[in-house]
Parts: C-alpha cells; sequence; structure tokens
C-alpha cells in the first residue's frame, strides 16, 4: 500500500495533541499530528518519509490540513505542521486551502534543523502565507546544532524549545538558567515561547519558572483523535 492509498483509504488520520498556557493555566490551542492505522506505516515518520519519496508531501500537507481543520469543534489555535518539501509544490497558495476555513489562529511550524537557505528561498511563500492571516511558528529549536539567527530571520509569532532543553529541568541549574535566557531573548524578538515535551510536574513547573508562555507534553496531555482541553486541577 502506496502512503496516496492509505490515505484515500482512511488509514491515515489526525490526533490533537493541546498546548496549554502556563500563566493563565488554559488550553491554548492543539497541535495537529498524522498518526496511521496502515500497517506499513507504524509511525508518522514512516508516514512523511514515505510522502516525500513519491513526492506526493504537498498533496499530503494538504489533506492533512483539511482533516486538522475539519475534526476542530472549537475555535482555538491549532498548530499544523509543514514540511519543507510543501513550499516547491504551491498547494500551500491556493485560495481553496482548508487554512482559510478555521474561524482561530493557525500556525505553521516549521522545524528549526532545516537549513536556513531554505527558508531564504521560501520567504515569498511565508509572506503570502501571512498575508492570509496566518502564523509561523519554529520548531525544535534547541535540537543538535541550534541557530538562533533562525528567530531574527523568520520572525516567527511563536518558538518551540526542544524537548531536550526540557528534559530534567530543574530550577537553580545552568540549564535552568539558559533556557530561561532562551525565553527572554525570543520574547524580545517577539515571539512567544513553548516548552515542548513536558513528562513530570518538576518540569512542569521548572518551565513555568522560566517564563515559557505555553506548554505542550505528555504530562499536560497526550494526542487523542478528539481536541480535549485540559484540566488543570487534574494536574494541582
Amino acid at each position: 500500500m502506496t502512503v496516496q492509498e492509505a490515505l484515500e483509504a482512511g488509514k491515515l488520520y489526525i490526533a490533537y495533541q493541546p498546548l496549554v498556557d502556563l500563566r493563565r493555566r488554559t488550553t491554548f490551542g492543539f497541535e495537529s499530528l498524522v498518526r496511521s492505522e496502515a500497517p506499513e506505516f507504524p509511525n508518522a515518520l514512516s508516514v512523511i518519509e514515505a510522502a516525500v519519496e513519491a513526492r506526493f508531501m504537498g498533496q499530503l500537507g494538504r489533506a492533512l490540513r483539511r482533516m486538522a481543520v475539519e475534526g476542530m469543534s472549537q475555535a482555538s489555535a491549532l498548530f499544523v505542521n509543514l514540511h519543507p518539501d510543501e513550499f516547491d509544490e504551491g498547494w500551500l497558495v491556493r485560495p481553496d486551502d482548508a487554512t482559510a476555513w478555521h474561524e482561530g489562529e493557525i500556525f505553521l511550524e516549521i522545524t528549526e534543523s532545516v537549513p536556513l537557505t531554505h527558508y531564504r528561498y521560501c520567504h515569498s511563500v511565508l509572506r503570502e502565507m501571512r498575508a492570509k492571516g496566518l502564523k509561523i511558528a519554529v520548531d525544535d529549536l534547541g535540537a543538535g546544532y541550534s541557530n538562533i539567527k533562525y528567530i531574527a530571520d523568520l520572525a516567527p509569532e511563536v518558538v518551540k524549545l526542544d524537548r531536550t532543553l526540557v528534559a530534567n529541568l530543574r530550577t537553580g541549574t545552568r540549564l535552568h538558567t539558559l533556557v530561561t535566557a532562551m525565553v527572554e531573548l525570543c520574547q524580545r524578538l517577539g515571539a512567544r515561547v513553548v516548552a515542548e515535551g513536558i513528562e513530570t510536574r518538576a518540569e512542569l513547573e521548572a518551565c513555568i519558572e522560566t517564563g515559557a508562555h505555553y506548554g505542550q507534553g505528555y504530562y499536560l496531555g497526550r494526542p487523542s483523535r478528539e481536541p480535549v482541553p485540559v484540566d488543570w486541577s487534574r494536574l494541582e
């Protein structure tokens, strides 16, 4: 079964993971994540790799955005992942793209690990998307070799800190000082910050103390077929 056949057969679906406003203790929005019921594609990475190899990423991305928007029963912020190959296929700028239907904010989430030169090439597409009201989120800041110039160059509305900066984060440590400084820098550059991969109460408390605006991770809420708001009272 190809990835196109899996899509047409309804074997691919969207799971929603909540993002929590760490200051208001409310659900800010949801990230839409591709999931597969096809044995040929056991995880999201295998779906994406197959789509890239088949030069089907543009059509797949368009279909996933439609599924993500259609599955949202509320006007919360929606984060949709954008693969670099989608910049080259023209689907993003079509007037009938599903991103035009959602009543809440939509953030196009692009990974920090893609070469900056590629983003320079794609700036015209990003400008056109922003003119339609869409916003940019840079993902994985701090993963591997990190280039903080992404934030200055792309001027994203949101920056997501990689899980490697959040894992075992504790107040009073050198890592906590580093993350706090990164949050302050991003804020000065006009970007709100999401701490990704929060898996424990201690990590949540440490992330709050860094000044991060939002949190995401299994401790707050796991991906599910329905966009389920976080009940903060169960975290107390």
